[in-house]
């Protein structure tokens, strides 16, 4: 007696072959799917290590207290006159500044290896980059929330309405999530994480002190004044000084929304290459 047995006519597939088809989606929503999974990633990784929250708590709320106590009555004459005048500037600083872990963290992620582990995932391979890019948005959240809660602590006023405040908010966050791919981008060219820091320290500090942050503009050298009416800084400080507490708005928040648009076009497209050259 003859037994025939059926043949299958299909191949064998590769195991990575089915991973990548049941991920068969049209590459942009894909991008966006996966770049929100890895940016709950980077939440829960924030949430297990609330110490890293430091720089964006404690950090404005020192600064905040130091200025204004110590130089506030030789500033303005008023320490309360000038923690008003002071926290726009001590948000924007704050932001700026906040956005340096990125690059901080991306890097040692490269030095992990854990790139090459994303690498080998079914995903888009900016998803991981994207992911920790919007993670990040967090932490200006926060940063924004808590130095206007330590100032209105302190003293500090809304003298606009809450349209005023949640469109300062607004642009603070924008700005920090702009100016973060800078970091991004020196994260991913510099050696070690040690670097990238130093690095973007050596770009905010000038960007900080060379502005209005501290000091109106008109009281600082002349030679100097041609820079701080550049400084994106000075822009977003004097946005922001308008919607908290009444003033012009307009010129600052366009020059501001101006400066967001460049760093995106600029350090985009070079954070990018540099991670593909890299991972």
């Amino acid at each position: 007696m003859t037994v025939t047995t059926s043949s299958h006519t299909s191949a064998h597939v590769p195991s990575s072959a089915v991973g990548r088809a049941s991920f068969a989606e049209p590459r942009p929503f894909a991008l966006v799917r996966h770049s929100l999974a890895l940016a709950y990633r980077s939440l829960i990784k924030t949430w297990r290590t609330p110490e890293a929250l430091i720089d964006v708590t404690l950090q404005p709320a020192i600064f905040l207290v130091i200025f204004v106590y110590i130089f506030g009555g030789a500033v303005t004459g008023s320490t309360a006159q000038y923690l008003q005048y002071l926290l726009p500037g001590i948000l924007a600083q704050s932001i700026a500044t906040a956005g340096i872990a990125i690059g901080v963290n991306l890097n040692t992620d490269l030095e992990k290896g854990i790139f090459d582990r994303f690498r080998s995932l079914p995903i888009p391979r900016s998803a991981p980059l994207l992911g920790a890019v919007l993670g990040d948005v967090v932490r200006y959240v926060v940063v924004t929330v808590s130095t206007l809660g330590v100032g209105y602590l302190m003293g500090f006023r809304i003298g606009t309405n809450v349209g005023g405040l949640l469109a300062a908010c607004a642009l603070a966050v924008l700005f920090a999530l702009c100016l973060s791919w800078m970091s991004v981008f020196i994260g991913m060219k510099a050696r070690t994480s040690g670097s990238v820091q130093g690095i973007m320290f050596l770009l905010i500090m000038p960007l900080t002190f060379a502005s209005n942050v501290f000091v109106p503009a008109a009281s600082l050298p002349s030679w100097m004044q041609g820079f701080v009416n550049v400084n994106p800084l000075s822009h977003l400080v004097g946005a922001m000084r308008g919607l908290l507490v009444g003033g012009p708005v307009a010129s600052n928040l366009t020059w501001t929304l101006v400066w967001c648009v460049a760093l995106v076009a600029i350090f985009m497209p070079l954070a990018m290459r540099a991670y593909r050259r890299r991972v």
